[in-house]
């Protein structure tokens, strides 16, 4: 079995294979922005991405709200509770 680093927990063989991946990743983004549109589809990757991070902070967001509910519904429960019934109006 081969060897990994305890950085990466890669093989040397994997970290190989992923720099030849990042290498022709960036070859092909420098031949996309020679294209003619090349860098307008580039800056809408780029736009894109920091809005599915925005979109992403908005979603982590939503448990707690939703813990906040359930706790303010409890209570309000607890509250009715204490209360007794509603006379009718």
């Amino acid at each position: 079995m081969a060897e990994t680093t305890e950085t990466t927990g890669l093989t040397p063989d994997e970290r190989d294979v992923i720099a030849r991946l990042a290498g022709r990743g960036e070859q092909t983004l420098s031949r996309l922005a020679e294209l003619p549109g090349g860098a307008r589809a580039l800056n809408a990757m780029n736009d894109l991405r920091s809005r599915v991070d925005e979109l992403g902070k908005k979603v982590r967001g939503i448990d707690e709200l939703e813990q906040r509910v359930a706790a303010l519904e409890a209570e309000l429960a607890e509250l009715r509770q204490s209360q007794g019934p509603a006379e009718p109006a």
